[in-house]
């Protein structure tokens, strides 16, 4: 048969298509091939004479966050040319930023809570609708790539892809609950771990104290202070049913009184009214016989508990508080001490509903989370009158980066 008869070109032709149709083969048999002689041979890293960076006594750590990796040179005392390190880089040398979004992000709370994850490496997006926010807290992460501020109310649904949510945006009404259920729902699209930050007022004007986690509160549910306590209740509860229901990731914190700077001046809060007060030379307004408490905490060290809560294995609830408790009087004195001790005190009816003490347990933070503050009123306050004076009288040359608050951190 000759070469160019039919049969001998069908098979040409057969062969050709073979060929041509099993390139995704080929080509997944050359990368096992190259696969497989890397992977073989070794990687040597040599230090050699001319290697001046580190000396015989020296050694070079490779640090990750959870394991130390170190070459010590001492375990060579007569030199030595190479170091073999088997061919492997430990994985997670560095670690992997997250990408995180802070609803009320550029809140009081909010944006102390992005500088620390700024600072950390992560990539963060701040969706704030600005009712208590105020672009001045953030602006100085401008420009950086690793920021996103998304103008964006909560109760309307939003698309993102992230791996942690914590949700600050709350201020005193219904958001508590569309809100939270918009996030939620955005928890469980793309998987990401949730945390909402909660409020000591879930436990009302309450019969036990201090307050514990599993204390169920003692709380109005039709009066004045009604819409943001049950919100709270209400976003707790949606929570922990996706959590249940859908497996959600979540973490819960139960906030109590928190100041510091960024605190909006007039946002009616017991701290920011004295000291706005005192700076103003107007009368401290105390509220009832003053007898009232709260525990008050310097807002770097909730920010340290929410990140805890947030990178830990539990769920919580969990109280978020100072135990240093005072009377209202007692803060007032402080704050006269601090800002003007001539500073007159006046007395006004108390309002409705409104708690006669309140006082966290933190047993639970301090087992679970290694968690506990560290800045006393006395240290913290300070800090805090020092930022209201640059922003009250005009003289900070930035003092738009120390303004507002998110109204769902403080109780």
């Amino acid at each position: 048969m000759g070469s160019d008869s039919p049969t001998h070109r069908r098979y040409d032709r057969y062969g050709c298509y073979i060929l041509r149709e099993q390139r995704l083969l080929f080509v997944l048999i050359g990368i096992a091939i190259a696969t497989a002689v890397f992977t073989v041979i070794p990687t040597t890293t040599t230090v050699g004479p001319t290697t001046n960076a580190y000396s015989i006594s020296e050694s070079v750590q490779l640090m990750n966050t959870n394991n130390n990796y170190k070459l010590s040179f001492n375990s060579f005392p007569n030199g030595f040319e190479s170091i073999n390190l088997g061919g492997k880089i430990p994985l997670g040398l560095k670690r992997k930023g997250l990408r995180i979004v802070v609803t009320g992000g550029a809140g009081f709370v909010g944006s102390h809570l992005v500088d620390r994850l700024m600072a950390r490496g992560d990539s963060v997006i701040v969706v704030d609708n600005f009712f208590t926010g105020n672009k001045d807290n953030v602006q100085h992460h401008f420009g950086n790539p690793r920021f996103e501020l998304i103008r964006h109310d909560v109760v309307e649904p939003l698309l993102l892809e992230v791996d942690q949510i914590y949700h600050l945006a709350c201020p005193a009404s219904p958001t508590n609950v569309v809100g939270t259920l918009n996030m939620l729902g955005l928890a469980k699209r793309v998987g990401a771990r949730f945390l909402l930050t909660s409020t000591s007022e879930v436990y009302g004007d309450p019969l036990q104290h201090p307050q514990v986690e599993t204390y169920w509160g003692n709380v109005n549910p039709i009066g004045v202070r009604s819409c943001y306590d049950e919100g709270k209740r209400t976003a707790e509860t949606l929570t922990m049913d996706y959590h249940r229901g859908a497996g959600v990731e979540v973490r819960i914190a139960r906030i109590f009184n928190t100041y510091g700077p960024r605190m909006c001046i007039d946002d009616g809060r017991v701290v920011s009214n004295f000291v706005a007060q005192a700076l103003r030379k107007e009368p401290l307004t105390v509220y009832g016989d003053g007898k009232q408490t709260r525990s008050f905490q310097f807002v770097s060290d909730l920010v340290e508990g929410l990140m805890r809560l947030m990178e830990g294995e539990h769920v919580g609830p969990f109280n978020l508080g100072n135990p240093g408790e005072f009377t209202m009087l007692e803060l007032a004195q402080v704050v006269q001490e601090t800002i003007d001790p001539n500073a007159k005190i006046e007395f006004r009816p108390n309002t409705e509903d409104d708690p006669h003490k309140r006082k966290p347990d933190i047993t639970k933070a301090k087992e679970l989370l290694g968690w506990k503050p560290k800045v006393s009123l006395r240290k913290g306050l300070p800090m805090m009158v020092s930022d209201f004076r640059q922003r009250i009288f005009g003289d900070q040359k930035n003092p738009g980066a120390t303004t507002s608050t998110d109204s769902s951190t403080t109780a």
